[in-house]
């Protein structure tokens, strides 16, 4: 199982190349196009702008998987192993609620979405917008993963340490400040 879960994100991780390098391309030839000869896709404005949400909202959900994250490791590091329990279990409550609120907000949303349609390329609304089922959802199952883990004691001490931030090094601190 775990096979499979890590290559979805390795999936996902392609997925974002794909759509930064899509991105920056589409840009890329529309500044070249506008600037040497006075003309432009209009597509491009409108996809670099959808790859750029849908770019955002992925990206999220590796992010959370990889504990990458903005935290508060300078408080929880003072901690003791009960205490950074207790915050990591809080803190995965809040990210639960806050994204099942999310997913909740995206669904009652679906249905005006789905009726409206680019200015542009034409296409539904729902296909910008409906990122949001995917991220609610998969922050909302890593958050819930994470709580039951914890709670049925099966938490391992790196991942303890991850969430205090003392799994990382010198430089990637660094990158932090």
């Amino acid at each position: 199982m775990q096979k499979a879960i890590d290559l979805f994100y390795r999936f996902l991780e392609l997925l974002l190349i794909v759509l930064l390098s899509g991105m920056a391309i589409m840009v890329f030839v529309n500044v070249i196009m506008r600037y040497g000869f006075n003309s432009g896709l209009n597509v491009s404005e409108e996809l670099s702008r959808y790859f750029f949400v849908w770019l955002t909202f992925i990206g999220a959900v590796v992010a959370f998987r990889e504990h990458g994250h903005l935290g508060i490791e300078t408080l929880v590091m003072f901690l003791s192993r009960r205490g950074r329990i207790i915050c990591m279990g809080l803190a995965n409550l809040v990210i639960i609620v806050c994204s099942v609120i999310f997913f909740w907000g995206t669904w009652k949303q679906f249905p005006i979405n789905a009726s409206m349609a680019a200015p542009v390329t034409g296409m539904s609304m729902i296909w910008v917008y409906g990122i949001g089922l995917f991220t609610g959802a998969g922050m909302a199952i890593i958050a819930l993963e994470r709580l039951i883990r914890l709670l049925t004691g099966r938490v391992t001490d790196e991942e303890i340490a991850a969430f205090a931030g003392e799994n990382l090094t010198i430089e990637q601190l660094a990158e932090r400040t």
